[in-house]
C-alpha cells in the first residue's frame, strides 16, 4: 500500500518562501514521477511542479522562476521550494506519486 502525505503549508507573507515536503511509503518512489498540483477556492485543480524518476523538472508558466521541485530518492521524499509567494499561491498544495495522492497541506499568502 502507498501513502503519500504533504507537509510544511502554513500562513506566509507575501514575498516570503516556503518549503513544502510529501512523504511516501512504498516500494515505488523510485521508480514513478512525482508532482504537485495546487486547488484555490472556487478553482479547479491546477498543475503546479513535476519531477520525472530521471530528476527531470517542469514547471507551470505561473511558477517557473520561483518554485523548485525536487525529490529525495534516499529519503522517499518530494519538496517544493517555494520563493517570492503572491496571493495568488494561496491554495491547497497535493502531491501525487504517480496514481496516489496525498490530502493535501494549506498554503496561504496574507499580509
Amino acid at each position: 500500500q502507498v501513502q503519500v502525505v504533504e507537509s510544511g503549508g502554513r500562513l506566509v507573507q507575501p514575498g516570503g518562501s516556503l518549503r513544502l515536503s510529501c512523504a511516501a511509503s512504498g516500494r515505488i518512489f523510485g521508480y514513478y514521477g512525482m508532482g504537485w498540483y495546487r486547488q484555490a477556492p472556487g478553482k479547479e485543480r491546477e498543475f503546479v511542479a513535476s519531477v520525472a524518476s530521471s530528476g527531470a523538472t517542469n514547471y507551470a508558466d505561473s511558477v517557473k522562476g520561483r518554485f523548485t521541485a525536487s525529490r529525495d530518492n534516499a529519503k522517499n521524499t518530494l519538496y517544493l521550494q517555494m520563493n517570492s509567494l503572491k496571493p495568488e499561491d494561496t491554495a491547497i498544495y497535493y502531491c501525487y506519486l504517480h496514481n496516489y495522492w496525498g490530502q493535501g497541506t494549506q498554503v496561504t499568502v496574507s499580509s
